[in-house]
């Protein structure tokens, strides 16, 4: 199973037409909706992670572009400043992976970078703003 974490941008002409569910029907693909903004008349984002064979994602991955739907891979990642971190856990409520968990029964919060789907929900939700989203590969926390 092959699978990625996509930024899709679909141009106001074509954010009426039901072009994921096209990937599910006609490319066998799955998807998990990580963060969208889609309104009609206006550009749509979508950010998912799509999951299916590696032949069959490169054909859906066509396939929108062909559509003229702008499709980026993302370049983004979550991290934690762990010293300033309160341990009160309003992320974990908030994240769909698992990727912040409470350890008991110490009661501080662990954050797991490999289930993180940069889907951004723990940014808001953290009251001491300790998770930030950075470019991959940029110094952090300096």
């Amino acid at each position: 199973m092959y699978s990625r974490i996509l930024v899709l941008r679909f141009p106001k002409s074509v954010v009426h037409k039901p072009l994921v569910c096209n990937l599910v029907k006609e490319y066998d693909l799955t998807f998990n909706i990580l963060n969208a903004q889609v309104l009609p008349r206006r550009e749509g984002i979508l950010v998912l992670e799509l999951y299916g064979t590696r032949k069959n994602f490169k054909l859906g991955v066509q396939y929108l572009k062909d559509q003229g739907v702008q499709v980026q891979n993302a370049e983004q990642e979550i991290k934690r400043d762990q010293n300033s971190c309160t341990h009160c856990g309003a992320c974990t409520a908030v994240c769909p992976t698992g990727a912040l968990s409470i350890q008991r029964p110490e009661m501080t919060i662990e954050f797991n970078q490999k289930k993180c789907s940069v889907c951004e929900l723990c940014v808001p939700a953290c009251p001491t703003r300790v998770m930030k989203v950075r470019p991959k590969n940029q110094t952090f926390f300096d």
